[in-house]
């Protein structure tokens, strides 16, 4: 269980920072995608990567 959140936690924080390039338009792969220049997908793409970032710690505090 324990590899299991903690590899999810890191696959979060991925989405979520690609989310933000996308939503900020500094990672623009697809030129034709909805994501681009998109402020809504720049919130989201922080809250996932905060809550991966949670994910990890706690996986971290909590098993060590």
């Amino acid at each position: 269980m324990r590899l299991i959140l903690l590899i999810f936690g890191i696959v979060l924080i991925f989405i979520g920072a690609v989310w933000i390039g996308q939503g900020t338009g500094y990672f623009p792969y697809r030129a034709s995608s909805f994501m681009i220049n998109d402020r809504t997908w720049t919130y989201a793409g922080v809250a996932t990567v905060m809550i991966g970032w949670l994910l990890v710690a706690f996986n971290r505090q909590h098993w060590s």
